[in-house]
């Protein structure tokens, strides 16, 4: 059984990179970071950064809050993946505003 067949004869639609960095970019945004080139900031140390590559966004993270951070990376292909990175880095940020790391 294909994907088309399991949704009924609809297939999902093709993963823009351009268009998911832009949303991306603006939860980000309005997660209170700031952006900094390709990169977002929490009170002056990177944690996040994006780059579109061909068809997929290249997303780095930081493992722990700090000036030279430690990067954990992941190849962004579709929405789920992207939504799921985001999930992750909005966990990250509240144990980071919460003092834990």
């Amino acid at each position: 059984m294909s994907t088309d067949d399991e949704l009924g004869g609809f297939a999902l639609p093709a993963f823009n990179a351009e268009h998911a960095l832009a949303q991306m970019k603006r939860a980000l945004r309005d997660a209170k970071l700031a952006e900094r080139g390709p990169g977002f900031e929490l009170r002056g140390k990177r944690v996040a950064e994006l780059v579109v590559n061909g068809a997929a966004i290249e997303a780095r993270v930081a493992r722990r809050l700090a000036l030279t951070p430690e990067w954990d990376r992941r190849t962004l292909k579709n929405a789920s993946e992207q939504r799921q990175w985001l999930d992750e880095l909005k966990r990250r940020l509240s144990r980071w505003e919460s003092g834990e790391d």
